[in-house]
């Protein structure tokens, strides 16, 4: 089947329910990310700091996920921390794949395989069972959700979750391209849940990434000119976004202010999007290990700004928290209805 052919089959929310956000926490290692990978850097001492986000989460009843990678669901700091939350029932654990810190270590630390999807096929189906059974062993549950690391998500991934039984995936990251760096290209892909895989048995639910300003409704066409060789040379998305005209925002507190993440969330709102995905890194909740989070000062207003934000949305926006595996029975498929210009791409394996 052609592309062009094919259907995207959506999972919509019953027109009863108000809109809804789920909180997703990549759950990962310590490491400076402005150079090469190192598969010795395992540490994970600002896992235990997500207690400071913990307390704001019981403010708004919040579930987050923790999607964890190798070293945080192995090491018995971070092992220890996080099955305790879930034992008391403040969150929901996933999988988070990060080839070069996961057995088997078989492939060439490099940036290219840093992106699951971009390993032989195999190889990232045994690294994710790997995962997957460190998980089951250490907090007796088999994880049914899954992130890729850098939104790496490739030709065999639907299949390798299928088979090893996931359900929810968070990876896709809607508008935005990463070839730059080796890896996938996510601006053809929609910005609302659908059903994924072969089967469709895996539910996609993609990252809160969205335009706003008074082009926001031409978007998605717009940003796809403009962000070409020739427009950021001429600094067209910057400019556009600077001016306010049309803005590309990530629902995250991760170098996006408070009011960027509202004008984002009241623009999505207008479009009809009800389902919103924010998420963050583990490393940002210590000083020091994102680019994020350098100071004290800089962590008190990262809490700050998500707890404000949190508020926002009960009571400006009369939005409700929720967690994923509640978020997965919320959503109802949809009739089957293609999506003008954002047509799945061939390995997300999605047919009529």
């Amino acid at each position: 089947m052609s592309i062009a052919a094919a259907m995207i089959k959506y999972a919509n929310l019953p027109p009863a329910l108000p809109p809804l956000l789920a909180v997703v926490v990549d759950t990962e290692e310590e490491f400076d990310w402005g150079r090469p990978l190192d598969r010795s850097e395992v540490g994970v001492t600002s896992i235990p700091c997500q207690e400071r986000m913990q307390e704001i989460f019981s403010r708004y009843g919040i579930i987050p996920t923790y999607v964890m990678d190798y070293p945080a669901a192995t090491t018995p700091l971070s092992r220890d921390y996080l099955r305790r939350l879930h034992k008391d029932g403040l969150c929901e654990i996933g999988a988070h794949l990060h080839p070069w810190v996961n057995p088997p270590y078989e492939e060439e630390v490099c940036n290219r395989n840093s992106f699951p999807g971009n390993l032989p096929p195999d190889l990232e189906r045994r690294k994710l069972a790997a995962l997957t059974q460190a998980i089951q062993e250490n907090f007796g549950i088999r994880p049914r959700i899954y992130k890729a690391g850098r939104y790496g998500i490739g030709p065999s991934t639907m299949e390798i979750l299928e088979e090893l039984g996931f359900e929810i995936d968070l990876s896709v990251a809607p508008h935005t391209s990463f070839r730059a760096s080796e890896g996938p290209d996510f601006r053809s892909h929609a910005d609302r849940p659908w059903l994924a895989g072969a089967s469709q048995r895996i539910l996609e639910i993609p990252l809160s990434i969205g335009f706003a300003g008074p082009l926001a409704p031409v978007g998605p066409t717009m940003f796809r000119l403009i962000d070409q060789p020739l427009g950021r040379r001429l600094h067209l998305p910057g400019l556009l976004a600077r001016t306010r005209l049309l803005e590309r925002i990530c629902l995250t507190p991760e170098h996006v202010d408070l009011s960027a993440q509202m004008r984002l969330t009241r623009s999505l709102l207008k479009q009809g999007k009800r389902v919103f995905s924010f998420c963050y890194h583990s490393p940002s909740l210590a000083v020091g290990h994102t680019p994020y989070v350098r100071s004290e000062e800089q962590l008190r207003d990262f809490l700050s700004t998500c707890d404000a934000y949190f508020r926002f949305f009960s009571e400006e926006i009369g939005g409700q928290f929720i967690s994923m595996s509640k978020l997965q029975r919320a959503l109802a498929p949809a009739a089957r209805s293609s999506h003008p210009g954002l047509e799945p791409p061939p390995y997300l394996d999605i047919r009529t």
